[in-house]
């Protein structure tokens, strides 16, 4: 072998052992690995390692999130359903993060291991009247569930087990168009609607109180 040659079998084998699950004679499989070294390195400088989340970043708990929805919405970001207003701050962040993940194994992988992390409960930081709130939860619990559980058969993703103000924050957004509005979002023009029968900020705060009030 030449010394050319030589040069280029030692400068390109480190790189096959950089992401788990690598190789060069098949694609790279959803490992537990994969999604743990990915999420460590591309996703927990925001939401923590333990996936429980930043809000001085705007980043919401996700740990426990069921695989279905986390890769639903990391291809939201990807695609562009999500974070393409200038309005939502937060999914303009998002947004660039989720493209580093540029296969569909590497959404899997990503999603699996928030789905294996334990579930978290932040604290209240907005108030609401839970009681007030419990009325206006009707509309919501057709598809999120009288317990807040979500329910995968209606694309409908758990609501107990992030932060309050995340959930505030994307009631806003539902409200004010500032999501659910991009062509083929199928789940979230669903959701639109849903948010605007809110009237008014108490109103918001009220249901995501009465949501707080579902953790078991």
């Amino acid at each position: 072998m030449t010394r050319l040659g030589n040069w280029m079998t030692l400068a390109v084998a480190p790189l096959l052992v950089l992401i788990p699950g690598s190789g060069c004679d098949s694609a790279p499989a959803a490992t537990p690995e994969r999604g743990e070294w990915m999420f460590r390195n591309y996703c927990a400088s925001c939401h923590q390692e333990d996936g429980t989340g930043n809000p001085a970043a705007l980043s919401p708990a996700i740990a426990g999130l069921p695989v279905w929805y986390v890769e639903r919405q990391l291809n939201g970001f990807r695609d562009g359903f999500r974070g393409a207003d200038f309005d939502d701050i937060a999914g303009m962040r998002m947004r660039p993060m989720a493209r580093t993940l540029s296969t569909d194994v590497d959404i899997t992988a990503v999603a699996q291991h928030i789905a294996s992390l334990p579930t978290v409960t932040p604290s209240a930081s907005v108030e609401g009247d839970a009681e007030a709130g419990e009325k206006l939860y009707v509309t919501c619990q057709a598809c999120h569930g009288a317990d807040g559980r979500g329910n995968e058969a209606l694309g409908s993703p758990p609501l107990t087990n992030t932060h309050d103000w995340y959930l505030v924050t994307q009631l806003n957004n539902f409200k004010n168009s500032d999501r659910g509005q991009i062509a083929g979002d199928t789940f979230g023009a669903q959701m639109a609607p849903m948010a605007a029968t809110l009237p008014d900020d108490k109103a918001i705060h009220d249901v995501v109180a009465h949501i707080l009030t579902l953790r078991k």
